[in-house]
């Protein structure tokens, strides 16, 4: 009789000190929950409203994670659909000028996003003869010296700039953005190969949302777009 005294004097010390071994046992548990109504104490009907509990905390975090997953699921699927109908769209013009209307008055609205410009390196980006370009080009292109475009992306530092950078910002260049510059929070700058012959380009997306931007996010939908935008613009640079 004491020996089994001792022995369940050691398995309630055991359950007080690692509860967790017992409420984390399955099989256990299945005994404990199994036990005829009759013969249950205080101390079983707790340890199965516990037991219960866990379950069902588990079941909340796992519908949770579902829901987050179906919902990122569904905003790629828009996030897709909307670069490619930008990427059909920027297909359709049969002009330059064209082009560059879809680019000042479209673009930004296709891409749900609050400001979209086209930077182009020039050598003519002299006070003399800038006005003249953005006359023929529109407020939708911003022209600037060779060199300035790995400049803002690089922020004057000394490393390799990427094909698409994600930023937050807190003061917007106003030559870029001009009178919205005040509201955008965030940028994407996607960077524009134009081919043997021509100097660098960007294309610069801004946003009033900080968090639309962020080096966390992925870039792969960008860097398909900048790839088929700088291919489009390439033709008429020919």
């Amino acid at each position: 009789m004491a020996k089994k005294d001792a022995a369940a004097d050691a398995v309630r010390e055991h359950i007080l000190n690692d509860p967790g071994a017992v409420l984390n046992d399955r099989d256990v548990m299945r005994v404990l929950v199994s036990a005829d109504e009759s013969d249950r104490t205080g101390n079983v009907v707790d340890l199965r409203s516990i037991a219960l509990e866990r379950l069902e905390a588990r079941l909340n975090r796992l519908e949770n994670t579902h829901r987050h997953v179906i919902a990122a699921a569904y905003d790629n699927l828009a996030s897709t659909n909307q670069i490619h109908r930008a990427v059909l769209a920027i297909l359709e013009p049969v002009s330059l000028a064209d082009f560059l209307s879809l680019v000042e008055n479209d673009l930004a609205g296709m891409l749900n996003v609050d400001s979209a410009v086209l930077v182009l390196e020039s050598n003519a980006a002299t006070p003399v003869l800038l006005p003249r370009l953005q006359e023929w080009f529109g407020s939708g292109v911003v022209f600037c010296p060779p060199g300035d475009v790995m400049q803002y992306i690089t922020g004057r530092r000394k490393w390799t700039a990427r094909p698409v950078t994600l930023r937050t910002v807190t003061d917007a260049d106003p030559a870029l953005f001009r009178t919205t510059a005040s509201l955008i929070r965030s940028e994407a700058l996607l960077k524009l190969d134009l081919g043997a012959g021509n100097l660098s380009g960007m294309l610069v997306l801004g946003s009033e949302l900080i968090d639309q931007f962020v080096p966390r996010n992925g870039v792969d939908l960008l860097i398909f777009f900048a790839s088929a935008f700088e291919r489009v613009l390439c033709r008429w640079l020919k």
